[in-house]
């Protein structure tokens, strides 16, 4: 056993402890937590594997973005616990049948001759980039499969902002082409008032400021 063996033992034991662990810790925040965990132990396989890109990718992204906001997002809500916790073993039968035949399928699938059939590490150079292979093949062989993805991935965002940016009653927001086309006579209104009556106000005000 070599040592790039024995370190991809590590970090497969790291990911499979932490996956355990984000779906059995009690505190949604240690969940977040040991999830962060599994992405890192991920990515350092994925660096063995010679795909640098996308363990970056995975840190960057993943680890330095998208966490950090469920992060913030889980200490900010005041989760209930013990009302989250009611259905656990009500649906632990469903979840422990589905986890076995997932396992089943890996193994199965891991077992098979022809998984790595023809299928051995190839060791590259120093000066091979993962990056412009990865590249290459993105933007000339699957160059259609990713712009379809890309266009999904759009009709998605645009079809959440739609949905969460309803028009509320109390909600106030600028009607621009008013603004432009306002008038004096729409936002002022002059009073001509006798000067007894503006005598007597000013004498109120004073003594209420004696006061």
């Amino acid at each position: 056993m070599n040592f790039e063996t024995i370190v991809f033992y590590v970090f497969a034991a790291l990911t499979v402890f932490a996956s355990l662990r984000v779906i059995t810790a009690r505190n949604p925040v240690h969940a977040v937590l040991f999830l962060v965990l599994a992405f890192i132990s991920s990515s350092g396989i994925w660096i063995l594997l010679e795909a640098e890109f996308l363990a970056i990718s995975l840190v960057l992204v993943y680890v330095g973005a998208v966490m950090v906001l469920f992060l913030f997002v889980v200490m900010m809500l005041d989760i209930n616990m013990v009302r989250l916790r009611e259905g656990f073993w009500r649906w632990l039968p469903f979840g422990a049948v589905l986890a076995g035949l997932m396992a089943f399928e890996m193994a199965w699938v891991l077992s098979s001759s022809k998984a790595f059939a023809g299928k051995a590490a190839v060791k590259h150079g120093a000066d091979y980039s993962n990056t412009k292979e990865l590249g290459r093949l993105i933007y000339t062989e699957y160059v259609f499969p990713f712009e379809i993805a890309a266009v999904i991935l759009l009709v998605a965002m645009v079809a959440a902002i739609a949905l969460t940016s309803r028009r509320r009653k109390d909600a106030k927001s600028q009607v621009i082409h008013e603004q432009i086309s306002v008038k004096k006579a729409d936002r002022l209104r002059l009073i001509k008032m006798s000067p007894e009556i503006h005598a007597r106000e000013n004498v109120d005000s004073t003594a209420e400021v004696a006061r």
